[in-house]
């Protein structure tokens, strides 16, 4: 049986594409290199949150592209659908989440298909940058003009370590005021004090049937890109104001709230958690 030979052009070809490809991923590999040598040789406090004053204007431009990617839209609307009664988001940012509220309550059925209030009785939004609460702020209204859907909405310039609960005065019918539903999505990445953070969020968390909703990005099931994730934190924290290889499992934990839901997504730096505030043992 006659073999079959390579041409030298077909040889020649395979040769440069070769060389092509291994000087470009050494190429690769001197950047990456570069860019973790400047970035473990900076200083950068544990506070980053500082940065989005800076970066809220363009924010959303420089988000848009991975989250559409990574389907995050999906994800953040699944979660936002959980929202009930008096909802609290802390660490709103530009209001990425707001097209997915469903403002005013209505009769209907959950998932299980069990009889339930569906919606918001009354919507707070909060963020620590003034800038980043404006910008959610002309979000809603270029959203929904002339807005009247039953719902009180309020944006607030606040630290979520001390939210207070401030609700419309025609929802406050508790004796103690707390939100029935926390939001918080891609926050704890840039809190000085993310543990103490959740636990306060428990503190005002409707007790019986309150739910806090966590979307956030943060460590990986795998070695090789947490050390990625560990070498290039520096420079994206001082740049972004964002940590990105916080352990967010660990960080629940050890806020003490009881974990309902858990799930990850994205070789496992996406976590999606409900909570709840702890559940005293009545045996």
């Amino acid at each position: 049986m006659p073999s079959i030979g390579l041409s030298p052009r077909i040889i020649t070809i395979m040769g440069v594409s070769l060389l092509g490809i291994t000087t470009y991923c050494s190429f690769l590999y001197a950047s990456y290199q570069r860019e973790v040598s400047a970035s473990k040789s900076l200083k950068v406090p544990t506070d980053v949150s500082d940065r989005y004053n800076m970066t809220a204007p363009t924010f959303d431009a420089e988000v848009e592209l991975s989250e559409k990617t990574m389907r995050l839209g999906k994800k953040r609307a699944d979660l936002i659908s959980l929202a009930r009664g008096n909802v609290l988001e802390v660490s709103c940012g530009t209001g990425r989440n707001l097209e997915y509220y469903e403002l005013g309550q209505r009769r209907g059925a959950d998932k299980n298909g069990r009889a339930a209030i569906l919606g918001c009785r009354s919507l707070t939004l909060v963020d620590l940058s003034p800038q980043m609460v404006e910008i959610a702020r002309q979000k809603f209204e270029a959203l929904y003009p002339g807005y009247d859907k039953g719902a009180a909405v309020a944006f607030r310039a606040q630290d979520a370590a001390s939210v207070s609960v401030v609700l419309p005065a025609s929802t406050d019918y508790s004796p103690t005021p707390c939100y029935d539903t926390i939001v918080q999505t891609m926050g704890l990445c840039s809190m000085p004090d993310p543990v103490g953070t959740l636990r306060h969020l428990g503190s005002i968390t409707e007790p019986l049937n309150g739910r806090i909703l966590l979307l956030e990005h943060g460590r990986s099931k795998y070695d090789w890109i947490n050390r990625i994730l560990d070498n290039l934190a520096p420079a994206h924290a001082d740049r972004h104001g964002c940590w990105w290889n916080r352990d967010i499992g660990a960080i629940v934990r050890e806020s003490g709230l009881e974990i309902v839901e858990e799930n990850r997504w994205h070789f496992g730096t996406t976590w999606k958690y409900i909570l709840r505030p702890k559940q005293e043992d009545s045996s």
